[in-house]
């Protein structure tokens, strides 16, 4: 983990801070792709992921933070805790959310806080002269960050602001602005689940590839993480130890407990970093990292939220 203080903190929305961040030992900090993210420990052993946003200072990060009512803790303590001069421990950026840098045009949509990942999306394709637009929702002006900075950047012309107690003529048309299908066209998408499935829905009803719908889930529905029900067993391969999963506990916490040292982030199957392979068996997959066509597949899993159809998993560890 790298040790970083807040050098500033400011109010950019209702509800939503953002926090620049500098290393403590004045070294660089890593070098990062748009759509990255770091891990930030909001509290000891308490990991929260947060997307990177576009700074305006050469080796600072930005991340905004949004008060959830409904926080796990993370939110509420960046809120509460978090000031200037506070430090922290990051992660290295990890890169979950890549653009495509092949497409020919790129369709960037953001609801709410999901804005600081297109963010640093809508930056990069402005600096290569990629063709692209970005759709940005809200409820009302006052809950939409980092707008002041959206309306002077270089790319303001190709953003379209669209608030939820505004005119109906400039709320979003999301089947117009998708549109028929292109392979060279590529689709991103973050913010609440509702408004991501909107999109992700619209452009499938139209007929897009899966390959060119790409989301990144801040947190999944209320009912994905409902009851954790179903005991089963898995093996690990290389030895042939055979653990029991009881119903009630997540398979990552067993795994982990017989000291496989299996990584694990937002333990709610949004960031892929447990993502184990599974060599026999069926799982029942809860998470909202891996696509439908990798679901099908049935040859990985995240333990963190995910079960098994089966009553015996074999794992690739």
């Amino acid at each position: 983990m790298i040790e970083v203080m807040v050098t500033s903190r400011r109010l950019e929305a209702e509800d939503i801070y953002s926090y620049e961040l500098a290393r403590n030992d004045g070294l660089p900090l890593p070098a990062f792709a748009a759509g990255a993210h770091v891990d930030v420990e909001v509290a000891p052993g308490v990991l929260r992921q947060y997307s990177l946003c576009p700074s305006q200072h050469e080796q600072r990060y930005v991340i905004g933070v949004l008060k959830d009512p409904a926080s796990r803790g993370g939110s509420v303590a960046m809120h509460e805790n978090v000031q200037e001069g506070t430090t922290l421990k990051i992660s290295e950026p990890r890169l979950l959310f890549p653009l495509a840098h092949d497409a020919k045009r790129s369709l960037l949509f953001a609801g709410g806080i999901g804005v600081t990942p297109i963010l640093s999306m809508a930056e990069r394709l402005q600096s290569a002269g990629s063709d692209f637009q970005l759709h940005y929702c809200a409820r009302s002006q006052s809950r939409m960050a980092f707008r002041q900075q959206i309306l002077s950047a270089p790319f303001a012309a190709r953003a379209h602001l669209h608030f939820d107690d505004g005119a109906a003529t400039q709320q979003l048309d999301a089947h117009q602005v998708i549109g028929t299908p292109d392979d060279s066209v590529h689709l991103y998408v973050c913010g609440p689940v509702g408004f991501m499935q909107h999109i992700i829905n619209t452009a499938q009803a139209l007929g897009w590839a899966e390959a060119n719908i790409h989301r990144e889930y801040f947190a999944p529905p209320e009912n994905n993480s409902a009851a954790v029900d179903g005991s089963f067993e898995v093996m690990i391969s290389s030895t042939g130890q055979v653990l029991q999963i009881p119903a009630g506990r997540a398979c990552v916490e067993v795994l982990n407990e017989a000291n496989l040292g299996i990584p694990v982030s937002c333990e709610q199957g949004v960031c892929g970093t447990c993502l184990i392979r599974v060599i026999e068996g069926t799982p029942e997959h809860r998470d909202l990292f891996l696509t439908d066509a990798e679901h099908q597949k049935n040859d990985q899993f995240t333990p963190c939220c995910s079960r098994s159809l089966s009553g015996r998993l074999v794992l690739d560890l």
